[in-house]
């Protein structure tokens, strides 16, 4: 599903009236709809149910008019609160203004002087509170009257639905620079906004309805709209079919290259997530002193002794069996739990312009680099880089506030400028591709937080990878992956407690529910 910033959406409103003849006036309509609909829902039967709708003097404050009418025709007390003048009204909002008042309906202008009042009032006695402050075009800090009367809603904790986004939240980057909607449930329009989907955002999101207002699909399915939202049915039409012919071969021989001594934790678990995601043969090299160790407990994973430094990482000379190993497998893992030892750093860095298999690239692997950075647009290999925000600082040389304050802009740019799939972890996964598309996870839990969480991930897209998914689909379908078999696991077992091995324990139950739930489109 695509996601579209603020002004991709209104182009396509625009487009859809000017250039498709669907006036505007429509477009509120089903939108005020659709909103109804979403709360019928929620609440069932809403007659006799009492709404105070928050009502701004744009479109968002018409879409509210519109659920204020139909509401009050379904029975339901209705009490609108306006944040603006009505003379300040202008065109569909106006025209649903004027429908309201000529219907013999008061509004109530909490703009004046005793609109807090008026608001402490309404709360009083109200089912639901509906947000039709400040749409998509939103962005800085509400004022300090309005702050007040969103801190009033969100304290207390009555049920609040926002009308296509959370009013204080904006729409282009998530962020909330001051009070902010707390909603239970957002209902957005035609497609989801970049900042209901990413955090901050999505916290103050609640539960995400993306509803239909009759926008053209040839408009929002527009192919210069690069952005998406994963679900399962996307990953599910990536996954390859099991042939009835086929044998280990066919779903790719990886090479997962970890670990150092005290760090064989982490080589396990990226051995592991590879083979539980489908991978048909896996070879774990990692130094020699481990290797019997890693053999114990790794039964359906080969293993390789690697060249060793007296600290007990990886040699120079490991560069050399990695390469050649690398002749007689489809994929490379490297990096996890490699320690940040001079030596080793340095079998890495020679490494990496010789590989010409797809690799993936994470923790010691990335911290190797950098200073050297720019080594990756260098690489005959396709590569995948998993760096979680530290790592992505380190690389970028940046603060990771920085960072985090804007993970997709930089994300992409590292994808363009390096010639690679990035993958920046956290909440909220974000994949970008040097081709400009990005995909926005939404799996995932704070449960995941936890010490070999990005081994794992590791492991499942190199796994992805040999069964034949180019990395662009292996690194989303990965990280969908990843955190969906994390929000199993946390179901079963809460977050508190949950481990990495209990993430890559649930991704069978993952690949069954995609089997089950979405026909695959060959």
């Amino acid at each position: 599903m695509r996601v579209v910033t603020a002004a991709e959406m209104r182009q396509i409103d625009q487009t859809a009236i000017k250039q498709h003849g669907i006036p505007g006036i429509v477009l509120m309509e089903n939108a005020g709809l659709r909103v109804v609909e979403v709360i019928e829902g929620i609440l069932g039967d809403v007659r006799d149910q009492v709404f105070s709708i928050i009502v701004g003097k744009g479109n968002n404050g018409g879409d509210g008019l519109v659920v204020a009418r139909h509401l009050l025709n379904r029975g339901a007390q209705v009490k609108v609160l306006l944040m603006a003048d009505p003379a300040d009204f202008q065109g569909d909002a106006r025209v649903n203004l004027n429908i309201w008042q000529n219907m013999g309906q008061p509004v109530y202008q909490v703009n004046q002087v005793n609109g807090i009042n008026i608001i402490k009032v309404a709360l009083l006695n109200t089912s639901m509170v509906i947000d039709a402050l400040y749409g998509t075009g939103f962005h800085g800090v509400v004022n300090e009257k309005v702050g007040r009367i969103i801190e009033l809603i969100n304290d207390s904790h009555i049920p609040v639905v926002a009308v296509d986004i959370p009013s204080g939240l904006e729409a282009d980057t998530g962020q909330v620079n001051g009070p902010c909607i707390k909603a239970d449930h957002t209902v957005t329009f035609g497609l989801p906004k970049i900042g209901l989907v990413v955090e901050p955002g999505a916290s103050y999101t609640g539960q995400l309805h993306i509803v239909d207002i009759s926008l053209p699909r040839a408009l929002t399915e527009a192919g210069h709209l690069q952005k998406y939202l994963l679900t399962g049915e996307t990953v599910a039409r990536w996954l390859p079919p099991r042939q009835s012919t086929g044998h280990k071969g066919t779903y790719g021989r990886v090479l997962v290259v970890a670990g150092s001594r005290g760090m064989v934790g982490a080589a396990r678990l990226t051995t592991r997530g590879t083979l539980r995601a489908g991978a048909g043969l896996v070879t774990l090299a990692l130094p020699a002193g481990l290797q019997p160790v890693a053999a114990a407990s790794l039964d359906e994973a080969m293993s390789l002794a690697l060249p060793e430094t007296p600290e007990g990482t990886l040699a120079i000379g490991a560069a050399g069996v990695i390469l050649e190993t690398c002749r007689q497998v489809d994929v490379l893992a490297l990096g996890p739990g490699l320690s940040t030892h001079p030596e080793t750093a340095a079998m890495v860095k020679s490494l990496l312009p010789e590989l010409e298999v797809p690799t993936v690239l994470d923790a010691d692997a990335l911290n190797a680099l950098v200073g050297d950075v720019d080594m990756l647009g260098e690489a005959k290999a396709p590569l995948i880089i998993t760096p979680h925000p530290g790592e992505m600082a380190r690389l970028l040389d940046l603060q990771v506030a920085e960072v985090q304050e804007n993970r997709i802009d930089l994300a992409l740019a590292a994808a363009r400028k390096w010639r690679v799939v990035v993958v920046l972890k956290g909440a909220r996964t974000i994949v970008a591709s040097p081709n400009g598309n990005i995909y926005i996870n939404p799996t995932g839990n704070p449960g995941m937080a936890t010490g070999g969480s990005g081994d794992a991930l590791t492991g499942i897209i190199a796994g992805l990878l040999g069964q034949g998914l180019n990395p662009e689909q292996a690194a989303a379908a990965g990280v969908y992956l990843h955190g969906r078999a994390g929000d199993l696991a946390a179901e079963q077992l809460g977050q508190v407690s949950l481990l990495a091995g209990d993430i890559i324990s649930f991704l069978p139950d993952v690949f069954k529910e995609l089997e089950n739930s979405f026909v695959p489109v060959r």
